[in-house]
């Protein structure tokens, strides 16, 4: 699953929010709520400049400190899930072994939880981006959907066997 715009979204508050939570305060905080808050950008199209605007959200991707500041951001996304979770970067993988509709529910409850973590910190799954992974030819391929939760929107099947 991939998380849409990622490190174009990042509220620069949220994040200094969280920063707080994990102890980070005095002049470490403000050094980098500084460099969130002086950052502005601008478009060039076709040799017109707009001007000049003050950026609200997003990490720089070019600097180490931007993509570590992200994933600060969305480490707490699996919390509560019980499926193994896997990030790397702005790619999150979920999985875990389905056997009957138990593991079914449980996977798609998994799901959700994540959708409604995203939310909740003002991110979204990339839909085009996310797929369901069936692995194994003796895999009984259950629906990743529970009859008591819809599929998030972020879901497409595909299949792949060994």
């Amino acid at each position: 699953m991939d998380l849409a715009e990622a490190f174009d979204k990042v509220p620069h508050q949220r994040l200094l929010e969280k920063l707080r939570k994990h102890g980070i305060g005095g002049k470490l905080l403000r050094t980098v709520g500084n460099w969130l808050s002086k950052r502005r950008q601008r478009v060039c199209v076709k040799g017109v400049k707009s001007m000049w605007e003050e950026v609200w959200s997003g990490v720089p991707q070019s600097v180490l400190h931007g993509p570590l500041l992200f994933l600060i951001y969305i480490n707490d996304l699996q919390e509560d899930v019980i499926s193994n979770v896997f990030k790397f970067a702005d790619d999150t993988k979920l999985f875990r072994q389905v056997t009957d509709t138990v593991d079914t529910v449980g996977m798609q409850e998994d799901l959700d939880r994540l959708v409604e973590r995203a939310d909740k910190w003002q991110m979204q799954f990339n839909v085009s981006k996310c797929k369901v992974m069936h692995v194994g030819k003796k895999n009984p391929r259950h629906s990743p959907n529970s009859p008591n939760s819809p599929t998030p929107a972020c879901l497409h099947r595909r299949y792949w066997h060994e």
